[in-house]
């Protein structure tokens, strides 16, 4: 069958003439061509040598860069840029499901992120709200949630999203009710606190489960317990004042990353949160853009306005003036010692919204580290959804995977900041925007 009678058979679209990333790293492919049947793409190639199906939606990419869907894949959906927790979680938690992580989603899905890892959230609303987007019920990125926290104990006020374990049994049969009911991860925070032994059956019972665990590692200790429990993804980079990692984490992070067989170590940095916060403070402006209010209501964006009326006031980032200054070099010294590092936000967070975080990260990588473009976007496209196991369906714009593209007008390469305003965003051949 050719190509001209197949719109005849399920909905094609063809995007026609930007410049292809197509996510694995190789020479853009100019004048592309890019047939969508359905969910799925069907075929790649140049105008002049790819067939137009007769009767297809033919959507004009001329002058612009067309590339894989972005991931993030460290966000908070229960919270939308508040400054104070304490109150946002008595408030609104048990508006989580049915207003805040709809409106979070699809705030992301605007903004380019056809893909997210959602760490640390209420578990039956992490659930359902992945589900319903699944089902096409609720627009989103296609969803990876880890429930809960597990952790030594909850903070006071937090229970129904953190899970304190008790001994190693417990740990085990936390993480039981948690892969029963359906997550995608284990999400495990101050495993310093925790004894060895709950560590270590925290990460073996989420791998027998087939399940990987993803932890922090804002301390050293939670670092080196991770690394011997085989923690397969770290998070952030920030909140030790050390101006670098040691030497024995290092050596630590080298031994784990030659050790082929057992996979690639991910790393995912969340340094923009961080890295920004001066800058928002200096110049407020970016907080009026009105993008971070979609789905939800007047009175929920008054009270974040309120929360965030005094940027330099917030407690959150009091420490970041010691902060600050480690996060290019231990990034750097985890790129050296062999890790992988993905795009992750942390989104979410005091002043940063779902609509406006991804793109930061990527920004901050590029044009304050000097990470090569290309680098970064693979860190948000291709290495995620190898990190989540999913790379046969996801991450590249491939013959065969779900049709998860986004494009914007120039050059993305020579211009990552264009990601800020992200003109077409498909996702699994649903046009969103």
């Amino acid at each position: 069958m050719t190509l001209a009678h197949l719109s005849t058979l399920a909905q094609v679209k063809a995007l026609v003439g930007g410049t292809l990333i197509d996510g694995y790293g190789g020479k853009p492919l100019q004048n592309s061509v890019v047939i969508i049947e359905g969910e799925r793409i069907l075929k790649i190639g140049t105008v002049g040598s790819v067939e137009i199906p007769r009767g297809a939606e033919v959507i004009s990419t001329e002058g612009m860069s067309v590339m894989p869907g972005l991931w993030d894949m460290h966000v908070h959906l229960m919270i939308n840029g508040h400054s104070d927790y304490t109150h946002w979680d008595k408030t609104y938690l048990k508006l989580a499901g049915n207003v805040i992580m709809p409106s979070s989603a699809q705030q992301l899905l605007l903004a380019g992120v056809t893909s997210a890892r959602d760490l640390g959230g209420p578990l039956e609303p992490s659930i359902s709200v992945r589900n319903r987007i699944n089902k096409g019920e609720i627009p989103g990125p296609t969803l990876y949630v880890s429930g809960p926290f597990i952790q030594h104990e909850p903070y006071p006020g937090t229970a129904e999203f953190r899970w304190g374990v008790k001994g190693a049994d417990d740990a085990r049969n936390k993480v039981r009710q948690l892969a029963k009911a359906g997550v995608d991860c284990i999400k495990l925070i101050d495993q310093d606190e925790m004894t060895m032994d709950e560590v270590n059956a925290v990460v073996d019972e989420a791998h027998r489960n087939k399940l990987p665990v993803v932890g922090h590692s804002h301390r050293p200790e939670e670092i080196l317990r991770g690394l011997k429990a085989g923690v397969d993804c770290f998070e952030h980079t920030g909140l030790a004042a050390a101006p670098e990692y040691p030497d024995d984490i290092i050596s630590m992070i080298k031994e784990r990353t030659a050790q082929m067989s057992k996979g690639f170590l991910f790393w995912t940095p969340t340094v923009e949160g961080l890295y920004n916060y001066e800058y928002t403070r200096d110049n407020p402006e970016s907080l009026d853009n009105d993008s971070w209010h979609l789905g939800l209501p007047d009175s929920i964006i008054r009270d974040i306005r309120y929360s965030i009326r005094k940027p330099g006031e917030l407690g959150y980032f009091q420490f970041n003036p010691v902060r600050k200054p480690t996060l290019e070099k231990k990034v750097n010294q985890l790129k050296q010692a062999g890790v992988v590092l993905l795009i992750g936000t942390d989104s979410g967070i005091p002043m940063k919204f779902h609509s406006q975080s991804t793109w930061n990260e990527l920004d901050i990588w590029v044009n304050r580290f000097g990470f090569d473009p290309m680098y970064a976007i693979r860190a948000a496209t291709y290495w995620p959804a190898v990190a989540m196991k999913v790379d046969k369906d996801f991450g590249t714009v491939t013959e065969g995977k779900y049709a998860d593209i986004i494009a914007v007008k120039g050059d993305v390469l020579r211009h990552i900041s264009l990601l800020q305003d992200v003109k077409m965003v498909i996702k699994k051949g649903k046009r969103y925007k």
